[in-house]
């Protein structure tokens, strides 16, 4: 089989909403292989993508498709012959972009093979459309065969003007009668020859207009199994898409073997994570009890040192007023003492004098 996948990538499929045409409809539940397909017998360029056995992508590439970011990761083409626009979403912008780069490469390559092919067309026609158009363009008429009455009759003139004016050249009158028998003559064979190239050319211009009816049905019948082979091509190349999808497909089961063996290890990781917050949940209730009742003792001891700190002021006071009591003693005895003192020293001074 000449049609090879030449690139492949992976993305979500989706196509314009055929009734709104402004939303999108998604053609595939999960990411799907999406290929540049190259087809070397007839050098055209596919996009194809299944989804299991059904194709939900078969788009060839032509110069007038253009590729269009839309977003980071998605990306759109219309395709006029399947009345329709395909958009893609990718994993990645890098995805994106390597993508996008193949379109272009891939539709560049697409038009230099139809300039190629438009040559091909043009040199193998050109002889054929010469020679009709030739004929179409330059009819036969009598006068273009046999030339116009001035042209036919140059010498028939030249002669008789001798016979009108004769000279030292001039021909007899019977070899210039045979002459114009013979002009006579070839100019009836020229009629005919006329009359047949005539009748030709109108049989022709009917067989060529016969001819260009039987190449346009021929077009649509070229185009009708043109159609009909890229369907033929693409059930005969799902084989092979088939193989490389259940290629992927392994891979992908294999790849949540492994996501789901690390689901599990994380289900049981987040368990031990639950049993620890439950845990540090009792540890949290119980030192809320215990903060609780602390500041149902923190407010009794409040109380109690507020009761305190009223008895130390009542006793600061009493002190206060024991403080100016003695101090009051004090300065009695201080005075009392001053007045022993002056009598003990009068009584002395008596017993002196005595």
């Amino acid at each position: 089989m000449g049609e090879q996948p030449i690139f492949s990538t992976r993305a979500h499929v989706f196509q314009i909403d055929p009734n709104t045409k402004k939303n999108w409809v998604p053609t595939s539940k999960h990411a799907v292989t999406v290929s540049y397909f190259y087809d070397s017998t007839r050098n055209v360029y596919r996009i194809i993508s299944l989804d299991g056995s059904k194709a939900i992508i078969n788009s060839t590439i032509t110069p007038n498709m253009t590729f269009t970011k839309t977003s980071q990761k998605f990306g759109q083409w219309a395709d006029s012959r399947a009345n329709t626009v395909y958009g893609l979403g990718f994993s990645s912008e890098h995805h994106l972009s390597k993508f996008a780069e193949k379109f272009q490469e891939f539709k560049e390559a697409a038009r230099l093979a139809k300039e190629k092919s438009q040559e091909k067309m043009e040199l193998t026609s050109t002889p054929s459309q010469e020679s009709a158009g030739g004929d179409l363009q330059s009819p036969l008429t009598p006068e273009s065969i046999n030339g116009t009455d001035d042209e036919r009759t140059p010498d028939v003139t030249q002669n008789s003007e001798p016979r009108a004016e004769p000279t030292q050249n001039a021909l007899p009158f019977s070899h210039s009668t045979a002459i114009s028998k013979h002009w006579e003559a070839e100019l009836a064979a020229l009629k005919g020859n006329n009359a047949k190239l005539t009748a030709a050319l109108l049989e022709s211009t009917a067989n060529v207009k016969q001819w260009k009816q039987q190449l346009a049905a021929y077009q649509e019948e070229a185009e009708r199994l043109h159609k009909r082979v890229t369907e033929l091509e693409c059930v005969s190349s799902q084989a092979n898409a088939v193989h490389t999808h259940k290629t992927e497909l392994n891979q992908t089961i294999q790849e949540l073997e492994e996501t789901l063996k690390v689901k599990e290890e994380e289900i049981e990781r987040l368990k031990q994570e639950i049993d620890n917050a439950r845990e540090l949940q009792e540890q949290r209730d119980s030192l809320t009890q215990k903060l609780q009742e602390v500041e149902i003792r923190n407010k009794d001891l409040e109380g109690q040192l507020s009761d305190l700190e009223q008895r130390l002021e009542k006793s600061q006071n009493e002190q206060e007023a024991f403080r100016n009591n003695l101090k009051t003693l004090l300065e009695i005895l201080d005075g009392k003492i001053f007045e022993l003192t002056e009598l003990r020293d009068n009584l002395a001074k008596l017993l002196e004098c005595s």
